[in-house]
């Protein structure tokens, strides 16, 4: 039986929508898995992914064209907020529908 193609293959939203800060621990030169040279740091204690504090928001990680075929560079290193980012949650739908797509359920 074929494995289902997820949503997030095709969108993209949350990664051209949110600001990324996470805990500066998850940085790979902190013991991490999350790429230094991807982020910026806020302070002494949370570190942010490139791009997701510019305007327009996109975040250096996301390879592709939005709504049509995206990828994560860092899929496997990401940091935790987009390990935690549920595709059909009420803030996927806001990042969906601030780049003119559909909610997932529609």
């Amino acid at each position: 039986m074929p494995q289902a193609v997820s949503p997030c293959l095709s969108c993209g939203a949350c990664c051209a929508c949110f600001r990324v800060d996470f805990s500066v621990h998850e940085l790979l030169s902190e013991g991490g898995s999350v790429p230094d040279g991807l982020t910026v740091e806020v302070n002494g204690h949370t570190a942010r992914m490139r791009g997701t504090d510019h305007v327009p928001v996109r975040c250096a990680a996301l390879t592709g064209k939005l709504g049509q075929h995206v990828g994560c560079g860092i899929y496997e290193w990401r940091p935790s907020p987009c390990r935690e980012f549920e595709a059909g949650s009420e803030a996927c739908d806001r990042a969906r529908a601030r780049h003119g797509m559909a909610p997932l359920g529609a």
